[in-house]
């Protein structure tokens, strides 16, 4: 097996630099030609203006603007940023130590680069505040649901931390505050959900199950109720559908029942949906692990300021 060849540039904002192969057979007479034809989302002007900056680096060094084009050739280099609101809300580490990092992710911040969101997600501000800039995620929490997440400290160790959540070995409960419905509490919620490629909200269609969700009403307060919330499965949107198709959607929610627009910079009225509690068996140290969320949510201890 070929061995992988290291970045040459090191990262930035706490991002690697993007990696791009040639393709062993090509008509370019040039780098330029090919990364032109390559990055069709990237105005030609712009990447002739990073190779005469040098910000397009290869393994000899920066790739020239006349440079010829190289079958087989790999080339480096960072991506413009898009511009991005600050989110004004801080991370907190729950837990650390030589292989894991547990933090509690507030919301309206995203796990991971994505999109419209690159240096303000969990994952980049870790890197840079936590000098760990090998941190990489076990994973994910959508970007407007707050609580705990898992980052793994070294590469060779995080494929074993994932494989926990791909083989349902992680015990995940969540709370979630939602009107008080007809519903029968507690209750077992079985659906098949699809989510398609650049169709941003996820839907339940008829077929068998892949998505199954406990709910329990926890205590209620006149027409508002805390829920406890068990995904047995993990599919996108999974806990929101579910509730939506309860009749209890989630307070906060801007996608279930119905999409409501919200500019990223509008902060107000979060999702009222907190991964409160994370257990697994630690692959690495040999012991089983308990972690609780320190957030709360708004409109359950302080509906008025919600």
């Amino acid at each position: 097996m070929r061995r992988k060849v290291r970045s040459p540039l090191p990262q930035r904002h706490g991002l690697d630099a993007a990696r791009l192969r040639f393709p062993v057979v090509g008509s370019w007479a040039t780098a330029l030609e090919h990364l032109v034809e390559r990055l069709p989302r990237v105005e030609p002007g712009r990447i002739e203006a990073m190779l005469r900056e040098g910000r397009i680096v290869g393994v000899e060094g920066p790739v020239g603007v006349d440079a010829p084009f190289v079958p087989g050739a790999v080339v480096w280099f960072h991506r413009d940023l898009p511009v991005e609101v600050p989110v004004p809300f801080e991370l907190s580490v729950v837990y650390r130590d030589e292989d894991i990092v547990v933090v509690d992710k507030p919301h309206f911040l995203a796990s991971i680069p994505r999109g419209r969101h690159v240096v303000e997600t969990a994952l980049v501000r870790l890197r840079r505040e936590l000098g760990i800039p090998t941190l990489a995620p076990a994973h994910r929490l959508d970007r407007v649901t707050a609580g705990l997440l898992l980052f793994v400290v070294r590469p060779e160790a995080r494929g074993r931390y994932q494989t926990l959540f791909r083989d349902r070995l992680v015990v995940k409960e969540y709370e979630a505050v939602a009107p008080v419905g007809a519903g029968v509490f507690p209750a077992e919620v079985r659906s098949r959900i699809v989510k398609e490629r650049g169709v941003i909200r996820a839907f339940e269609v008829a077929g068998e199950p892949n998505a199954v969700t406990r709910v329990e009403l926890v205590e209620s307060r006149g027409a508002v109720g805390r829920y406890r919330l068990v995904p047995l499965t993990g599919r996108t949107h999974q806990l929101r559908l579910h509730m939506a198709g309860l009749g209890v959607p989630i307070l906060g929610d801007d996608f279930y029942p119905e999409l409501r627009e919200k500019a990223l910079d509008d902060f107000t009225r979060p999702l009222q949906l907190l991964a409160r509690v994370l257990e697994f068996p630690d692959p690495v140290a040999g012991v089983r692990r308990r972690f609780e969320s320190g957030l709360r949510l708004a409109a359950w201890e302080s509906p008025d300021s919600w």
